[in-house]
Formats: structure tokens, C-alpha cells, sequence
């Protein structure tokens, strides 16, 4: 640990970081005393221990860009971190939109390179209560898009084929938790996990049925896309330029107009009603 991170708005979302003094002396303390041979630097311009490290450039550095959509430091600090980003040997990018938004800024070549999830072993004993779960994972913030699926989620009240109640199971948490679980609080529909172990996260991404991502906007790739692919769920996602990066509706998923409760009803209705199309 290099030191407590400070909330910031940034993108419609929270980033952590960590721009402080101490937290700058103990990367530069760890760095040196390990001895890597290669820094591999996530956002290598946002201030805190990455930023360090580029100022340092000591060793050979592999900077991931991630971010997508606008940034406004790189619209205003242009000229500043033009030289900084020149520091980076490789530089890599996770998506063409991520890609874009750099070198829209600051120029330079990027190296694009998709994102990977790591799939633990399946376990044995799942249980099947007989009802379709469908799995919410994210931030619980307005561009998630979870008060969408939300409202979408409640016009549905059965499943169409006669085999119960759909489940919404809700991970994560964030501003808008506390309104929306008193707003949708039927325990027996909605079930709202918190922030949960990578162990249980998966338990949940194997038990369901769908997997929905409805993000409004700001997604460069779409990680949560990949995991729902792996566990076997069916995707159904917000058709923005982030998600299709990664899935191609029809094919690998069921994309739909972000914000659109109407559409994202009736595609879980579809879904749960079609096995041939959730296959």
C-alpha cells in the first residue's frame, strides 16, 4: 500500500487517487527497492503513484490507457503531458475508444491490445432454485444505467414460460444505493448483494441466467461483458461504442438503446421466452 486514495468525479464515475506528497515518496521508496526490471503503468498520466513513476522513468514502461470518452485533462493539459506521455516506451490501449481519446489529445502511436478476464474452476455445488436471476455488477451511479434495468426490470412480473418470478440480483454499491434499494426493497424480486468477494461474484455470474450491463455512456471496453460471456450467462447491454468493442448484437449479445426501459424490457422478456436465442 502506497497510501489512502481521495474520491474524484471523473468521467460520471469516482476515480481513486492518490496525489499526495507521502504517497509519491513511497512509490519512489518501492520502486527503487524492488528492483523491477519493466514498469507497467495503468493510466500512466493520472496523478498519483503512476504519475510518479513516468516522472522517474528509470526503467523501460509499458503505459494502458483505459479511459474513454472526454477527459478534460487532457483537453486543458495538452502541451504538459504531450512530453510526459512521450516517456512511455509502449504505450497500449484497451479499445479503439480508449485509443482515441489519447491521441485525439496528445498524438502518438498506440498499441491496441483487448482486455483478458480470469476464469476460476466452476464449482460443484451449485444449487438451481428454479428461477431466472438476472445479474447486475457495477457502480450503483446514474451512467451505470442500474435505475434503468431497475424500472425495466420491475414491469416484468413473471417469467413468461411459468417458471417464477425472475431475480435481479444487484452487486456493488455507490451514490444512488440507499434510494434505489428503498425504492425497489421487495426482497423476493430484488436482491441487493453489496460489494462481495471475486469468489461470490462468480457464484452469482454462474447462477444466472442474464447478464445485463445497461451503462449510459463513458464504457471504453466492457469488462462485466466478458465475464457475463465466460460464466455462460446471456449479455444483455446498452448498444454504446464501448460494448461493441466487444460484442456484436444478434451474436454475442443482445445490445439495446442506452436508457431505454421499454427496449431493455422487452429484450429480458425475449430472452427468458427464446432458448434459441439465449443460446
Amino acid at each position: 500500500p502506497l497510501g489512502n486514495s481521495l474520491p474524484t468525479a471523473a468521467n460520471g464515475s469516482i476515480a481513486p487517487l492518490a496525489p499526495d506528497p507521502s504517497a509519491a515518496l513511497r512509490t519512489i521508496r518501492a520502486v527503487r527497492d524492488e528492483g523491477f526490471d519493466v514498469w507497467h503503468l495503468h493510466e500512466p498520466l493520472v496523478p498519483g503513484p503512476t504519475l510518479t513513476a513516468l516522472t522517474l522513468h528509470s526503467r523501460p514502461i509499458v503505459g494502458t490507457f483505459h479511459a474513454a470518452g472526454r477527459s478534460s485533462s487532457y483537453r486543458y493539459l495538452a502541451p504538459v503531458l504531450r512530453r510526459l506521455v512521450r516517456r512511455v516506451d509502449i504505450a497500449v490501449a484497451v479499445s479503439p475508444d480508449a485509443r482515441d481519446l489519447v491521441r485525439g489529445h496528445l498524438g502518438g502511436e498506440y498499441e491496441l491490445l483487448f482486455n483478458g478476464v480470469s476464469v476460476p474452476p466452476r464449482p460443484t455445488d451449485l444449487v438451481d432454485d428454479g428461477r431466472p436471476h438476472v445479474l447486475f455488477l457495477g457502480r450503483h451511479e446514474e451512467r451505470k444505467g442500474l435505475e434503468v434495468l431497475l424500472r425495466a426490470f420491475d414491469r416484468i412480473e413473471r417469467h413468461p414460460k411459468g417458471h417464477g418470478r425472475p431475480v435481479l440480483d444487484v452487486v456493488g454499491d455507490g451514490p444512488d444505493s440507499a434510494r434505489l434499494r428503498a425504492e425497489y426493497s421487495d426482497p423476493d424480486r430484488f436482491r441487493w448483494h453489496g460489494r462481495v468477494s471475486e469468489e461470490m461474484k462468480w457464484r452469482l455470474l454462474w447462477q444466472a441466467e442474464v447478464l445485463c450491463a445497461p451503462a449510459l455512456r463513458g464504457e471504453s471496453f466492457g469488462i462485466v461483458l466478458l465475464e457475463g460471456m465466460a460464466s455462460g450467462a446471456t449479455v444483455i447491454a446498452s448498444d454504446i461504442d464501448g460494448y461493441r468493442n466487444v460484442a456484436t448484437d444478434g451474436r454475442d449479445a443482445v445490445l439495446v438503446p442506452p436508457g431505454n426501459v421499454e427496449a431493455l424490457e422487452s429484450a429480458l422478456g425475449a430472452v427468458m421466452i427464446d432458448r434459441d436465442l439465449r443460446d
